[in-house]
């Protein structure tokens, strides 16, 4: 199971690698065709999905290798007694992720349902850049509950489980 999710997780950290190549080029087109004087409309407005992308592709990715800022004034004292103040934090954590998650994921079928367009000169759906906040957030929320459910079991005392722990 844990080889699967860290499939995903390097899966969607790839994903959000592949956007920042695709905002390159595209920040790249557009400064050559200034430079030739050819107009090229709606790059901006990729180009900004292709940011969000980025980010939100990454989110999952990046916790789950523990690359976000952290402050471990409180989190990460080195005592073996229970990690209860990081799991706290984990936990605070997860409900944010999932609020995040869900309201996305709502935000996104409600722009699919009401056929909504970006204002760009484009008219993109909304819906097909929202659906990569959507999957970047899931993905992040499950990065999240994993490292929950993990602190949890490495809190609580051996029930003689041989299921490694860390």
């Amino acid at each position: 199971m844990h080889r699967s999710i860290d499939q995903l997780y390097k899966v969607s950290g790839i994903a959000g690698a592949a956007t920042l190549c695709v905002l390159l080029l595209l920040v790249l087109t557009q400064m050559v065709a200034r430079w030739i004087e050819v107009p090229v409309t709606g790059l901006t407005e990729i180009a900004g999905y292709c940011m969000a992308a980025t980010s939100f592709f990454g989110l999952g990715y990046a916790f789950s290798e523990g690359a976000h800022i952290r402050v471990n004034l409180i989190v990460g004292r080195p005592d073996s007694g229970p990690r209860y103040p990081q799991i706290i934090c984990v936990f605070v954590a997860l409900v944010i992720a999932g609020l995040l998650a869900c309201f996305a994921t709502k935000t996104t079928w409600l722009s699919y349902r009401f056929a909504e367009v970006s204002q760009g000169q484009d008219a993109i759906p909304t819906w097909i850049p929202q659906t990569v906040m959507s999957v970047g957030s899931i993905v992040f929320f499950v990065a999240v509950a994993d490292r929950f459910v993990s602190l949890l079991s490495r809190s609580l005392p051996s029930t003689g489980s041989s299921r490694p722990q860390g």
